[in-house]
């Protein structure tokens, strides 16, 4: 099946080979490319939209859950605790707003231009299809000229068969031009990828390297302020477990 194998045109066929083999087979690789591209820059921008409407739902959540400790009773009758749960809340507000300057940054240079990228390909598809009516409209007329071609030279079909040839020749140059113009450019476009985009990357490594930078620097600060025990992970499961059997071992929360 070709690429053009769903337009309904039917129409007599030519004799003679309008189009060659190898100029059809080069045009439909090349838009075929195009149209990989087009598939492929539609799902990269949906996919980056998602991408940083899940950072921002992260880390708003982060914000509520800080937010939300901060406002536990405990925090009004333990002050290491509030101290620790204010550090943490100051912590996620920080994290929070450099996140919005990371989405606000990769909007700009990665959603927005492949957006605008995106909407290149509808003219483009466009094109395709004038070239290929353009193409029909070649072959319709070029049959019609070779069947008075193989009628008896008479007068009137002498007529008939000039009129045909003067109707088919601006029609022929019309679809050799769209021809021509499409295989000279599609390629260039095509190639045109690489230094369009090459920005919008570097643009998008650059806000996540400042990004993760500045949560090092938070998550440091966070530590240092509320791990002043300095216990590793082993030693406060271990201090966790001995808490929660404590709790058990309690008459209002022992099995029946």
């Amino acid at each position: 099946m070709t690429i053009f194998s769903g337009i309904p045109f039917k129409i007599g066929q030519p004799k003679k080979q309008i189009v060659s083999k190898t100029v059809e087979r080069d045009f439909e690789r090349e838009y075929e490319k195009l149209q990989k591209l087009e598939d492929q820059t539609k799902k990269l921008h949906k996919d980056m939209k998602k991408s940083t409407e899940a950072d921002i739902a992260m880390s708003k959540a982060a914000v509520k859950i800080s937010a939300d400790l901060l406002g536990n009773p405990l925090c009004e009758q333990d002050q290491a605790f509030l101290e620790s749960m204010t550090a943490l809340d100051t912590a996620m507000r920080r994290m929070d707003s450099f996140n919005q300057e990371k989405v606000n940054q990769i909007q700009k240079t990665v959603i927005d231009p492949l957006k605008k990228y995106s909407g290149v390909f509808p003219s483009l598809n466009m094109a395709v299809k004038r070239r290929e009516q353009a193409l029909q409209d070649y072959k319709r007329l070029q049959s019609k000229a070779e069947k008075y071609e193989e009628k008896e030279k008479t007068g009137p079909n002498m007529v008939k068969l000039h009129q045909a040839r003067e109707e088919l020749r601006p029609v022929r140059e019309d679809f050799e031009a769209k021809n021509k113009q499409l295989l000279d450019e599609m390629p260039k476009f095509y190639q045109s990828r690489i230094d369009y985009f090459q920005p919008s990357f570097e643009a998008l490594i650059r806000a996540q390297v400042v990004y993760f930078t500045e949560m090092h620097k938070i998550f440091s600060d966070l530590t240092e302020q509320i791990d002043q025990g300095a216990l590793t992970d082993e030693q406060r499961e271990r201090e966790n477990e001995a808490k929660l059997a404590e709790l058990r071992a309690l008459s209002i929360v022992a099995d029946d």
